[in-house]
């Protein structure tokens, strides 16, 4: 099996300026645990909902978490 194979479908990614509650609300609806930050067409970084802990209120991730895990 190649890298690609498991990759297939659509990818799930957030734009550079998108804001953090944004990005938690889009990691619920997938219901995935990180996602890529694309600018244009370039990968810039990758966001975690451990990196949105630390700037959003706790009730938020936590009912996120709750979504994603259960």
């Amino acid at each position: 099996m190649t890298a690609g194979h498991p990759a297939q479908g659509k990818s799930v990614t957030v734009g550079a300026d998108t804001d953090a509650e944004r990005v938690l609300d889009t990691m619920q609806e997938h219901r995935i645990r990180r996602v890529p930050v694309i600018d244009g067409h370039r990968l810039v970084g990758m966001i975690s909902e451990a990196d949105l802990a630390r700037h959003l209120p706790e009730d938020k991730v936590g009912h996120s978490v709750e979504e994603v895990c259960c």
